[in-house]
């Protein structure tokens, strides 16, 4: 017999099958999804509202098929969404619009597709005009900041190599730095990051900065005199990631001084929130960052708001309460609050702290996903906005309303037949409640349930979230089910759900994916005999995970990741993750040899695996896919191996981006839809 809970959950998902099938008139008049809308998606980012809160700068991205990559262009729009404006229409990427003090001028980065040409600053007058280039550095650019002087701007730069290497007469690669390698570079050297000074008048740049250290990510003082910045230092700064934010004079030679001194990380450049960080408060004497937590957490730890005086002596987390990740933190022009995005359960929100009482406040709804923000006079907010079946446009905030500034992908997104997501919440065999996404085709289930894919996210600490997925979209168009799980060691779920997984991938997750499963099979959402599963990265990986441990899909993918970890010790750049977590692997072989279980075992694979890889990958080198298709092939389990040439850890190329989704669904359609398709 049900129980009342159960006979709810079931009420649940029936009320929830009828929301994602929409009506049905409505999705007859609309056309599916094709692999070539890949090539009409556009992509808002960098969001800058200039300084008297009118308009907004945005980067717009769009795929181009002459040079294969994603082709950026500046645009602008009023803040009352009357007027658009193109600023750049060039054949590079510009991207990183920052407006001068005085608001007259836009300064962004230009990166040439040719991938041989550094990228540099330039700057447009407004409200339109001819672009001039304002740096001539020989190296690579990674962020700047203009000063309120508009006579000088600080960037942060890494020098290339002199003499320039000769292809043709290569010379041999020497190591001796304890990290050696880094996903996007290859094998590090001597080279580091520094702070450089450019006038803006002359064209001259000069160093602030020297030595053995990175420093990353500029921002000046309200009044011009200082310039805050990250640094991660020590005797062997390869040893930590306790980066800190520094303070120093804008004048070459000046001495830095610290200013946080946790010996977590401080706003990590290496992660994808935060490249804002720090921020100065208008009366200048506070800067707000991206405090991170213990360091023998490793990525377990929360990214909390972080505040701190200019002086040093003060140093809090104001918003830990909220036992959430909370990143790209700013202040309100006016000082009183510090506004941040949220993350929660499938959502990312933005929010705001009060300083005088430490109040937060949830200034978005949940169930869906604000990817960046900037707030300005006059309390003005915008924000990039999107769901799962929107992709993210420019908006404005006001009060509790979202007023949409930019329809980029309105027109194209309007005529095609998309999918929603609804959450699921069910509990794994030892009782600790889990969630899921779910995404269904149009039209009524069949009696036995969809064919279904679990599509398993990276990190391990990251989540599912109500957010705009061109795969997902396309599988759904192809007939499948999608099913995303957060097992534990997903985010947005606090502190202690992250560090249940710490030392136990594949041990402690697997039994919350079959619960997903289960679940979904038990409602007859999924057919149990068309099941197929994939990932990338840290999906990858648990992928391999769940194949070694249960016989029962059909298919599975798995990109970018290993079943071995003893080869990825040394040969990735995680040379101080993998000791946190699991020891080193001389002294605690065990530990490594269970987390190896997939390669280790490999024998108890039977699911046909697609493989794929990055050539250039660092991150989870190919290596690791190698060894897994290896093993398979040799068992005479079917198997593939894809190799993306030139890529790093996430693929930039449009061409591959759409060839890893054919390849995905053809793979998918041959063991789950033809006819006396699987295995025994």
């Amino acid at each position: 017999m049900r129980t009342a809970a159960a006979i709810q959950r079931i009420a649940c998902l029936c009320a929830l099958g009828l929301l994602l099938q929409g009506p049905a008139h409505a999705a007859a008049s609309l056309r599916p999804l094709q692999r070539d809308g890949y090539d009409r998606l556009q992509t808002v980012s960098d969001l800058e509202l200039s300084p008297d809160g009118h308009r907004v700068a945005y980067t717009l991205s769009t795929p181009n098929r002459t040079t294969d990559r994603d082709d950026g262009d500046i645009w602008l729009v009023s803040y009352d969404g009357s007027q658009h404006l193109q600023l750049t229409s060039s054949p590079a990427n510009d991207h990183s619009p920052r407006f001068s003090a005085d608001g007259r001028t836009l300064a962004f980065l230009r990166d040439p597709l040719d991938g041989r040409s550094d990228a540099q600053i330039w700057l447009v007058d407004l409200p339109g005009g001819a672009a001039r280039q304002l740096s001539h550095f020989e190296g690579t650019i990674g962020s700047f900041a203009l000063a309120p002087d508009g006579r000088r701007l600080a960037f942060s730069a890494q020098e290339s190599v002199h003499p320039p290497p000769d292809p043709d007469k290569p010379q041999p690669i020497v190591v001796d730095r304890l990290q050696f390698r880094a996903d996007g570079y290859g094998f590090l050297g001597k080279e580091r990051s520094h702070l450089y000074l450019l006038d803006l008048q002359s064209g001259e740049s000069s160093a602030l900065t020297t030595g053995p250290y990175n420093e990353l990510q500029p921002v000046w003082s309200p009044d011009g005199t200082q310039i805050a910045f990250l640094s991660k230092r020590g005797a062997d700064p390869d040893e930590t990631n306790n980066w800190d934010v520094y303070l120093m004079p804008a004048q070459t030679g000046a001495a830095a001084r610290q200013i946080t001194r946790n010996p977590g990380t401080e706003g990590d450049p290496d992660s994808e929130w935060s490249h804002r960080t720090p921020q100065f408060s208008p009366d200048g004497r506070q800067l707000t960052y991206e405090a991170g937590g213990r360091p023998q957490d490793a990525w377990y730890a929360l990214v909390q708001v972080g505040l701190a005086s200019i002086t040093g002596t003060l140093e809090s987390t104001p918003a830990a309460a909220l036992d959430r990740n909370c990143v790209d933190a700013k202040f309100s022009r006016d000082g009183r609050y510090i506004y941040f995005r949220l993350e929660d359960k499938h959502s990312m929100v933005l929010a705001r702290l009060r300083l005088s009482d430490g109040q937060v406040e949830r200034l978005s709804p949940a169930g869906h996903v604000v990817t960046e923000f900037d707030v300005g006079a006059d309390g003005h907010t915008v924000l990039a906005y999107g769901t799962a079946n929107q992709p993210p446009e420019v908006y404005a905030l006001d009060k509790d309303r979202l007023r949409p500034l930019t329809s980029h992908n309105t027109q194209w997104i309007s005529q095609v037949d998309l999918g929603t997501l609804a959450p699921l919440d069910f509990a794994s065999p030892d009782g600790l409640g889990i969630s899921a996404l779910l995404m269904t085709p149009p039209g009524p289930p069949p009696p036995s349930g969809w064919p279904t894919l679990v599509r398993l996210h990276g990190g391990p600490n990251e989540q599912r979230q109500y957010e705009f997925d061109f795969d997902w979209q396309l599988f759904r168009a192809s007939g499948y089910a999608i099913l995303g799980p957060d097992p534990r060691g997903s985010t947005g779920r606090g502190y202690a759900f992250q560090k249940l997984l710490f030392g136990k991938w594949g041990q402690v997750d697997v039994p919350d994916v079959l619960a997903a499963v289960d679940f979904a099979v038990a409602h007859h959402i999924a057919d149990p005999k068309r099941l197929g599963i994939g990932g990338w990265s840290y999906g990858s990986l648990l992928t391999n995970y769940v194949i070694a441990a249960d016989p029962r899909f059909r298919a599975a993918t798995s990109g970018a990741g290993m079943g071995n970890m003893l080869a990825g010790y040394g040969t990735d750049q995680y040379v101080r993750e993998w000791e946190l977590e699991l020891g080193l692997p001389w002294q605690n072989t065990a530990l490594w040899l269970e987390r190896s279980a997939p390669f280790l075992h490999a024998d108890r694979i039977t699911t046909p695996t697609l493989f794929l890889g990055c050539e250039a990958d660092s991150n989870v080198p190919l290596l690791g896919a190698e060894q897994m298709y290896q093993a398979l092939r040799r068992l005479h389990v079917p198997t593939q191996l894809i190799i993306y040439p030139g890529e790093y850890h996430g693929l930039d190329r449009p061409s591959f981006m759409v060839d890893r989704i054919t390849r995905y669904i053809g793979w998918y359609d041959r063991f789950l839809k033809q006819t006396g398709a699987g295995h025994d």
